[in-house]
């Protein structure tokens, strides 16, 4: 296949459960955007990747992905659940919290990601066309400038290094989602409006799509 013709290579992640959160819906989320086709997705190769929660993943996992599928785009998923609302994340942090445990236990030798990298790496990704998006879709959205102190802002702070070297992903994004119902209940029983998986497929297809346009 010939340069003009490759198709835009997309790695999209997520996260499997973790302490405190034995349903992570980004699993579910990841599945559903690789699988669906739509004439707009038609140009893409979309590889799906949902990690386990584990501090493992940045140096081994994820690296390999790259070295493996040399994505133009990587887009990744994680959960958010004490925000009722997706958020863009813009910025990721050269730092590691000692004190939060992955799936298997096991906590960060040292609270830097990078001994002598800066203190935040922020994405060249237009970040408001993905919050427009998620909010054509219905969806509650808001930009971020801290993606945490967990594996979530740690794989996002790889993958925008990842970005600025020679061969790298032309764009990282990373947008964290809220805890969602897994079933639907009938809209008489709810006393306040819930995000459905339904919800969340919607705007996470949403988010793809721009991004496939700003690339």
């Amino acid at each position: 296949m010939g340069a003009a013709s490759r198709p835009l290579t997309i790695l999209i992640t997520g996260f499997g459960p973790f302490p405190g959160a034995p349903f992570n819906p980004t699993g579910a989320l990841v599945e559903h955007l690789t699988r669906i086709r739509r004439p707009a997705l038609a140009v893409t190769e979309r590889i799906g990747r949902v990690f386990p929660t584990s501090y493992a993943i940045l140096d081994h996992d994820f690296p390999d992905l790259l070295t493996k599928h040399r994505p133009d785009i990587v887009l990744m998923f994680g959960l958010a659940g004490r925000t009722r609302h997706i958020r863009v994340e813009t910025t990721a942090r050269n730092v590691l919290s000692a004190s939060l445990p992955d799936v298997t236990g096991a906590r960060p030798a040292q609270t830097r990601l990078a001994v002598a990298g800066p203190a935040t790496l922020r994405t060249a990704a237009p970040c408001h066309r993905f919050l427009h998006a998620a909010k054509a879709a219905r969806m509650p959205a808001a930009l971020s400038r801290d993606a945490g102190r967990y594996l979530c802002n740690a794989l996002y702070w790889r993958a925008l290094d990842a970005v600025a070297e020679r061969g790298g992903p032309k764009l990282a994004v990373f947008i964290h989602v809220p805890k969602v119902r897994r079933h639907s209940i009938p809209r008489a029983r709810l006393r306040r409006r819930t995000m459905t998986m339904a919800d969340l497929c919607r705007a996470g297809e949403a988010i793809l799509r721009a991004t496939i346009a700003a690339a």
